[in-house]
């Protein structure tokens, strides 16, 4: 079971981190960079979540194993 909750961590963390790269890049967060100084918050706590995500999911595959 724990394994499977990883799995979902790991794949979640990366689409994400994908979908909040895509964002930050996307026009209207060109607009804001442009006008606030920074990219829009959406994008940015995509990109912290989805990181989190990925290393909690790499990290509870990793602990089956006894490389850690």
């Amino acid at each position: 079971m724990r394994k499977v909750i990883s799995t979902v961590l790991l794949v979640g963390g990366l689409l994400l981190l994908y979908f909040g790269y895509d964002e930050y890049n996307s026009l209207q967060s060109e607009v804001d960079q442009f006008f606030g100084g920074s990219g829009s918050d959406k994008a940015i706590w995509m990109l912290v979540g989805g990181a989190a995500a990925t290393i909690g999911g790499f990290l509870g595959l990793l602990r089956g194993r006894d490389v850690l």
